[in-house]
């Protein structure tokens, strides 16, 4: 009788060849995915140790663009500023879309018009978003001028020219398009929880906060997993919505890694300040990225 081994053994190629129309099909999605993002990386990564300016060049220059970035005031700022809208954003987020969604999976009246007044932020662009928090907190005619036609005259509200509260104003916008995402996906994930487990924590007198904590949320660890990922990646390439809404002001308050890339190759013409700044944010994103393959892919191997 074969042993667990050999039937492994046995049993992997045909794995292998199954569908194969569907692989052959998957094939130039899959060449493009390597050429243009493994091999557009490596291009930049490497370039990003010369002295490229303009256009770029083969003068090696080693870790000279890294250490200029890393003295730099702006790109230090820059850093500074993702970080902390990055935790903030990445908490709220997580919190707000959970909670939402399990208010939403009550079962109330007018639930599918709940779920497409959270999600109708998300179809916009992040430039409209930009915009239309511009108006919103704009001291002459935004939430400043409301509050004091409503009788608080001394009340003052300007977080886009303070740089103490400008990436409250990033937060508030952010958050106002994104959450709608999250919401839903944390729906979907609490739709899938076996409905017995309700039962019998009731059954047993469990309340539902303890149900949530204690069952719920273990179980939905793989979803809280997508989402983190999907949560980080926008953080990390947050770009969009900082020059509709802030410019990166006052000063560089509000200044953001993708944003000093894009200066600095277009705007400098420094192609090598701009590589170098790209890379960090690659190992961000892989940062992001490998702790999640390791959680999702090695626990379908262990199974």
């Amino acid at each position: 009788m074969p042993n667990a081994h050999t039937r492994l053994k046995t049993t992997r190629p045909r794995n292998v060849l199954r569908n194969p129309m569907a692989k052959i099909a998957a094939l130039p999605m899959i060449l493009t995915a390597l050429v243009v993002f493994i091999g557009c990386s490596g291009w930049t990564v490497y370039y990003s140790f010369t002295k490229s300016r303009m256009l770029p060049n083969g003068d090696f220059a080693g870790l000279s663009q890294y250490e200029r970035l890393w003295s730099t005031p702006r790109w230090m700022q820059s850093v500074e500023t993702i970080a902390i809208y990055g935790v903030l954003a990445l908490v709220l987020s997580l919190v707000l879309g959970f909670v939402l969604a399990a208010l939403l999976d009550q079962k109330i009246r007018m639930e599918s018009l709940f779920r497409t007044i959270f999600l109708y932020p998300y179809a916009l662009s992040f430039i409209v978003t930009g915009l239309v928090w511009q108006w919103i907190l704009n001291p002459d005619f935004g939430i400043q001028e409301m509050v004091r036609r409503a009788g608080w005259d001394t009340f003052a509200f300007d977080p886009l020219h303070n740089s103490s509260l400008v990436i409250g104003a990033l937060l508030m916008a952010g958050l106002w398009q994104g959450t709608g995402l999250i919401t839903v996906i944390m729906l979907a994930g609490l739709r899938g929880v076996d409905e017995d487990l309700w039962k019998a924590a009731r059954v047993d007198g469990i309340p539902a906060w303890k149900t949530y904590v204690f069952i719920i949320l273990p179980i939905m660890r793989p979803v809280f997993a997508t989402a983190t990922v999907l949560i980080g990646a926008g953080i990390v390439k947050l770009y969009d919505l900082v020059v509709a809404l802030t410019q990166g002001g006052p000063g560089i308050s509000s200044e953001v890694p993708a944003k000093y890339v894009y200066d600095y190759m277009f705007a400098n013409q420094n192609l090598g300040q701009g590589f170098a700044a790209s890379t960090m944010m690659l190992v961000a994103v892989l940062i992001i990225l490998l702790p999640w393959a390791i959680i999702e892919f090695g626990g379908k191997r262990r199974g």
